[in-house]
C-alpha cells in the first residue's frame, strides 16, 4: 500500500522560497544573472522563485535524467542543453533537490564548459542521506537527512509532481 507522509507544507515552502529569491536579488544585484532550471523536477519551484527575484534576469531550461523509480542510475543523460549563451552570465543552476549530487556535479561540469563569469546552485531540498559527490548548494530552501520525497514538482515514476507540499513516499 503506498502511503504519502507530510513533511513540508505548502506555506512553508512559500515562505522558504519568497526568502531565497530575496537572497538571490541581492547577491546578483548589477550582475548579469541567468536562472537555469533543471527539469523536470524544478519547474514548480523554478516558476515560483523568478517571481520572487526582484532583479532583471533570463531563464534557460537543462534536462538530465538518472533516475529510474526510486533509485538513481548512476548514468547521467542530457535530454536538453541550454538554448541561451551563458558565456560571461552569472548561472544560478535550479534544482529541486540535491540527492547523490552526482548528476549535479555532471551538470555543473557541462555547464563550466560554456565559460560562464559564475556558477551556483539553488536547490528546494537539500538531502545528505545519500550524498555521494562533493557538491553543495549555494542557496538550500530545506535540508533533509532522508525519504522518497514527492511532491512540488519531484516525482516517483512520472507521479505526484502536481502535489502542492512535500511527502515522503512509502511503498
Amino acid at each position: 500500500m503506498t502511503q504519502l507522509i507530510p513533511m513540508i507544507s505548502q506555506a512553508e515552502i512559500k515562505t522558504k522560497v519568497r526568502k531565497a529569491g530575496q537572497e538571490i536579488s541581492l547577491h546578483y544585484q548589477d550582475k548579469n544573472l541567468v536562472l537555469v532550471g533543471i527539469l523536470k523536477g524544478s519547474f514548480i519551484f523554478l516558476a515560483d522563485l523568478t517571481r520572487q527575484i526582484t532583479i532583471d534576469h533570463e531563464i534557460d531550461l537543462i534536462g538530465v535524467s538518472s533516475y529510474s523509480g526510486t533509485s538513481s542510475t548512476g548514468m547521467i543523460t542530457f535530454t536538453k542543453k541550454p538554448d541561451l549563451d551563458l558565456q560571461g552570465k552569472d548561472v544560478l543552476l535550479v534544482e529541486d533537490v540535491v540527492d547523490t549530487g552526482n548528476t549535479l556535479s555532471a551538470i555543473k561540469a557541462y555547464m563550466e564548459s560554456l565559460h560562464p563569469a559564475s556558477i551556483k546552485i539553488c536547490t528546494l531540498i537539500n538531502k545528505h542521506e545519500r550524498r555521494q559527490a562533493d557538491i553543495d548548494a549555494d542557496y538550500a530552501c530545506f535540508s533533509l537527512e532522508k525519504g522518497f520525497i514527492v511532491g512540488y514538482g519531484l516525482d516517483y515514476n512520472e507521479l505526484y509532481r502536481n502535489l502542492p507540499a512535500i511527502f515522503d513516499l512509502k511503498l
